[in-house]
């Protein structure tokens, strides 16, 4: 049986961060990483922006070197499907046992599917970078491109895919593109940044079910329409991936592994990183975030506090996605069913969201600075009785 003084069960961006991590604190720890994908750590931004918009951005000089730099033993298509407390041991697919002196679940999640849409070579659930290198190949064709959903991948593959000159459609199930996430005059604007660059919009579109057949997809809707696309990319967001942890690690009512502010489970020498990790975030109380800063910045704080430190996880991580030329950054929540309150920024706008109590939210539209004025001000937990009166609080 190997054994590993660090064992990471993940193969993503805080699987990397975190063996950087341990090797800060301890230069000698044996690190071993098991990682579902037959691709060792890659930055997952890349395959939904730059890669697709950027041509000095290749698969080659954006792959990170984990292994190279961290000395940890990569162990590619391996799926744990049982972990050991008592033992401290894991067992994968194979049947083969890794022994661990401590475990980090950096698995991250899995992408939610449709349960009558089954993945095929023209059906993609678009996460890795083997999903990557597959819709290169297909774009090359220039095929029409039905796209399902209109979230974070949704829109930045629309946008990656009308840019590679194929005919796109949009499918999502609100009225208005970002209706859920943007106060209703920025929607309009970031839905009218699709339809200007030629994206086929279609929102009130829910997708019950489909087939890809010999000329391509069918796609069948709730309102018993049907859209006819040579390729299908979902994105619906990820489920976190915790299907093999015993019951003596707590779960979040979403799903995500809780962690203390030591990023420790309920079960000794167990730790959590990355998207599905749920922390007490030291401004915006306990919360899980599928996002790179903090995978990344979460990763490398596991790392360290498993070789010993003794730190504790403090950071309030922000977000961002670049879409046909606007770019956007936020800290904290971003509901559009709250109260919000936008001011115009010169070509851009700051976005202040409201609860009762408290500044929850902060989006930067189209500017480049003001991250951390937003944490600054959601610190303060608490709210003019006017929201107007934030005017001038974040200038970009």
């Amino acid at each position: 049986m190997t054994h590993y003084d660090h064992l990471i069960i993940g193969g993503g961006m805080a699987a990397d961060a975190a063996a950087h991590g341990i090797r800060e604190q301890d230069p000698t720890a044996s690190i071993g990483i098991l990682g579902e994908e037959p691709t060792s750590p890659f930055p997952r931004p890349a395959l939904s922006k730059k890669l697709w918009t950027d041509p000095d951005f290749t698969v080659e000089n954006t792959a990170l070197d984990t292994v190279g730099e961290t000395a940890a033993t990569f162990h590619p298509r391996t799926r744990v499907v049982a972990v050991d407390l008592e033992a401290h041991e894991v067992t994968t697919h194979g049947g083969d046992t890794v022994g661990y002196g401590r475990l980090l679940v950096a698995t991250g999640g899995h992408p939610r599917t449709l349960t009558d849409l089954p993945g095929g070579d023209r059906v993609l659930y678009y996460r890795s970078l083997t999903d990557y290198h597959r819709l290169r190949v297909l774009a090359d064709t220039r095929p029409h491109v039905a796209v399902v959903g209109g979230g974070y991948i949704g829109t930045e593959i629309a946008a990656a895919l009308i840019g590679q000159g194929c005919r796109v459609t949009l499918l999502h199930p609100g009225e208005v593109l970002g209706e859920q996430m943007f106060p209703a005059e920025l929607a309009d604007d970031f839905e009218r940044l699709f339809t200007d660059a030629g994206v086929e919009v279609r929102g009130g579109a829910e997708v019950a079910g489909g087939r890809e057949h010999a000329d391509g997809v069918r796609l069948e809707l709730e309102s018993g329409d049907t859209v006819q696309a040579d390729v299908v990319v979902v994105g619906l967001g990820v489920e976190p991936a915790t299907h093999f942890l015993p019951e003596e690690v707590e779960l979040a009512d979403d799903g995500g592994v809780v962690v203390d502010e030591h990023l420790r489970t309920s079960a000794p020498d167990v730790y959590a990183a990355g998207d599905v990790a749920s922390y007490p975030d030291p401004i915006l109380g306990r919360t899980r975030v599928e996002h790179v800063d903090n995978a990344t910045t979460m990763g490398t704080a596991a790392g360290r506090i498993m070789a010993g430190s003794e730190e504790t996880y403090d950071h309030t991580p922000m977000f961002y996605s670049d879409v046909l030329g606007l770019g956007y950054q936020a800290v904290g929540t971003l509901d559009s069913s709250l109260e919000t309150f936008v001011e115009r920024v010169g070509e851009g706008a700051v976005a202040y969201y409201l609860d009762d109590e408290a500044v929850r939210g902060v989006l930067l539209w189209d500017l480049d600075e003001g991250v951390e004025e937003a944490r600054a001000l959601l610190a303060r937990h608490s709210r003019p009785t006017d929201p107007a009166d934030l005017a001038g609080t974040i200038t970009g």
